[in-house]
């Protein structure tokens, strides 16, 4: 006889957390050897050149200021009108789109995937999103009672695979009576792709045909949760124009995260952005988002909020902010370009980077991989098909070397 007590559709599976997983192998390995002995590559949170956590100076300063009000005080659901405000002129900066625009409060960009699938997908339909993504998509869509699908992200010449691209998306809207599709750009978690304009246009192409062919509802993500560390602040956003004037069943959502924006991780402090060509979509949007967000987590981060309203209202705070966080995307770069130097002399194969936190290397076998790296004090993410390297936490002085023992962990396993 069972002992279960949960209810019938709950999966009650111990959730197998790659991410966490690792860092906490990494965090015994260095209780055990020390931290100048391991590299740890495991969570995407940027650490300066000696290894401790970031916190952007501004921000932080603006932390431990905040008025008891500020910080205490019950936020409204859907978030406090400055902030909703401020959130726009953070998302979209002189890129806003020509349509009916709302935004409302999420903890994190997770919260804003997850009433994303709840309200825009239906039980039992697949949600897609390309083959290597963040894990907790698949979480949270399972969690939802949603189907999970993925289509090829890249092409041959490693750029997006706009074909299988439409081939899935056209495949399942004709099964369907609507769809619900994540993207993840600029900065890619976990591969550090970020689409080029003219793939936004394959993408907003592809899905204006099949809602016009089958006249169903078509919600498109795009979770850019590691937009201010990918480029320069108009042109990494200069894709949004493309989501005005589309059809009234093609709704945008945008998952914005203040996470990695303002290093303010601990926080969780997010928002969902919803763009339509329909002004009652928009107003359904404010609706039933709030009803949502009361039914499973309530409200906000009432502080997180208010230092986005400070920073955006303020010019000097404003550029300090800017400056400082272009300081960490300079130090990532250096970062990046080391491990892409020493990957091209032992000819090291990862997938087409651009921005962000991550590099991914594909590998046959990745846990063995994984493991093989972890005996060398090298501690990534094992992935399906691969494994994840967080550069963001990697001092410069500890990538030497990187490559090429990744290299040799994988000729090892099977390639």
């Amino acid at each position: 006889m069972s002992e279960r007590m949960s209810a019938s559709h709950i999966d009650n599976r111990v959730l197998p957390d790659p991410f966490f997983g690792a860092s906490n192998a990494c965090v015994a390995a260095i209780k055990n050897l020390g931290k100048k002995s391991i590299v740890n590559a495991t969570l995407g949170a940027v650490y300066d050149e000696d290894e401790n956590l970031v916190c952007l100076p501004t921000v932080e300063r603006l932390f431990r200021s905040l008025k008891v009000p500020d910080f205490a005080a019950y936020a409204p659901i859907s978030g406090t009108p400055d902030y909703l405000a401020t959130v726009e002129q953070a998302v979209f900066a002189d890129n806003r789109p020509e349509a009916n625009i709302a935004v409302v409060a999420t903890p994190g960009g997770s919260g804003a995937i997850r009433n994303s699938i709840f309200c825009y997908s239906e039980r039992n339909d697949a949600i897609l999103t390309h083959d290597w993504f963040w894990g907790p998509y698949r979480t949270m869509a399972d969690n939802n009672e949603r189907r999970f699908e993925t289509f090829e992200f890249f092409n041959e010449a490693h750029g997006f695979n706009a074909v299988d691209f439409d081939i899935k998306v056209n495949q399942l809207i004709d099964k369907q009576d609507s769809l619900l599709i994540i993207i993840n750009s600029p900065g890619h978690n976990p591969v550090g792709y970020s689409l080029t304009d003219s793939e936004w246009d394959v993408v907003i192409d592809s899905i204006t045909t099949a809602q016009r062919r089958t006249d169903k509802k078509i919600t498109l993500v795009a979770d850019i949760a590691y937009i201010d560390f990918a480029g320069e602040r108009n042109k990494v956003r200069a894709f949004m124009r493309k989501f005005g004037g589309l059809s009234k069943k093609i709704l945008i959502l945008i998952a914005f995260s203040m996470s990695k924006s303002f290093t303010l991780y601990g926080q969780r402090c997010g928002a969902l952005v919803g763009v339509s060509s329909s002004a009652a979509a928009i107003e359904e949007f404010k609706t039933i988002n709030e009803r949502a967000a009361r039914a499973a987590w309530s409200n906000c981060n009432r502080g997180a909020m208010q230092i986005l309203v400070d920073v955006y209202k303020d010019q000097t705070l404003f550029a300090n902010t800017e400056f400082e966080r272009k300081q960490y995307i300079d130090m990532i770069t250096a970062r990046t370009q080391l491990f892409e130097t020493e990957a091209q002399i032992c000819q090291l194969e990862y997938l087409p980077y651009r921005a962000g936190f991550f590099i991914t290397i594909p590998a046959k076998n990745p846990q063995a991989v994984w493991q093989e790296l972890a005996n060398d004090n090298i501690f990534g993410v094992a992935l399906e098909k691969g494994v994840r390297l967080a550069i963001c936490g990697v001092p410069v002085h500890k990538i030497y070397g990187v490559a090429a023992k990744t290299k040799s962990a994988i000729s090892k396993h099977g390639g």
